[in-house]
């Protein structure tokens, strides 16, 4: 039998990135975790990684079956203690200008980011609710679900989706005494933004070069700073999130990075003195772009 010294915990997303550091993380502290992943290759390489104490869950958070599949799981394997804590955080990024941005790519944006943790916390919320200890939901944010940079409006607009639910089930869970807690990292060094640069080149090919010309700037400024390994390590999340599970009395939020914390300064200026900055640090694009003749 697994050890459950700690109680259990749900983390989507559990492949790479945050998600696998939070896996390993929290089974090092004693939590009997469940990672929910999407492909058997992963899955084994976490249960190797973990010296087999990370038990694997097959797990799409967009897929309705797959999600009533892993709640049947793992409540058969907790043996009527619930979960502990409940960790939102598989997710997706889709760049763009929002002129451009297809809409079923936006939409894909927002079922996955927004729509997908909802999903889960509704389906485990009776798990969460038999937890002899104090129950955490911690949902995945982002510094961009409270600054929206250029070109990143879809995913700054699921992640702002993502704060004002994760404020709604805050209040809404306390008659149980549920806690929910939002992660706002900065750039963190996951594989996300390598995926997410190419498949933004992918889906910005098949529009045409005409109602791209005038953005081309703003993208060759993201293709040149999104770089491989860039940010703070995942493990920092991970001992974060811990620490949100375990406390006594959990902040509503949690910002990790300097680059976050420079955003925060941000947002607390005057509009008209923000935007201005924003647009001082980025090349001149639209119809202020350099003449190609």
């Amino acid at each position: 039998m697994m050890n459950n010294q700690a109680g259990s915990v749900l983390i989507t997303g559990a492949s790479t990135g945050i998600g696998r550091a939070c896996a390993l993380h929290l089974v090092a502290r004693g939590f009997q975790v469940f990672a929910g992943v999407r492909s058997p290759e992963h899955a084994e390489q976490l249960r190797l990684a973990s010296g087999g104490r990370v038990t694997t869950v097959m797990l799409d958070v967009t897929d309705a079956a797959q999600i009533d599949a892993a709640v049947a799981t793992i409540r058969a394997q907790t043996n009527g203690q619930g979960l502990r804590a409940l960790v939102n955080n598989a997710g997706i990024a889709v760049p763009g200008p929002l002129e451009v941005v297809p809409i079923e790519a936006f939409r894909r944006q927002l079922e996955v980011n927004t729509l997908s943790p909802i999903a889960v916390t509704q389906a485990f919320l009776p798990l969460l609710r038999e937890s002899s200890r104090p129950a955490t939901i911690v949902n995945m944010g982002s510094i961009s679900g409270r600054f929206t940079h250029p070109l990143f409006g879809p995913y700054s607009a699921s992640k702002f989706a993502l704060e004002a639910c994760s404020d709604a089930l805050r209040i809404e869970l306390s008659p149980w005494g549920i806690r929910v807690v939002c992660i706002e990292p900065g750039i963190i060094a996951t594989p996300i933004w390598d995926k997410t640069l190419a498949s933004s080149l992918q889906m910005l090919a098949d529009v045409s070069q005409a109602r791209l010309a005038p953005y081309q700037p703003l993208i060759d400024m993201v293709k040149a700073t999104v770089k491989p390994g860039m940010g703070i390590p995942p493990e920092r999340v991970a001992r974060v999130v811990g620490q949100a599970i375990t406390c006594r009395r959990p902040r509503a939020r949690y910002v990790i990075g300097l680059d976050a914390y420079g955003q925060l300064v941000l947002i607390h200026l005057p509009t008209w003195l923000r935007d201005w900055l924003v647009r001082l640090a980025l090349p001149p694009f639209g119809d202020l772009a350099p003449s190609k003749k």
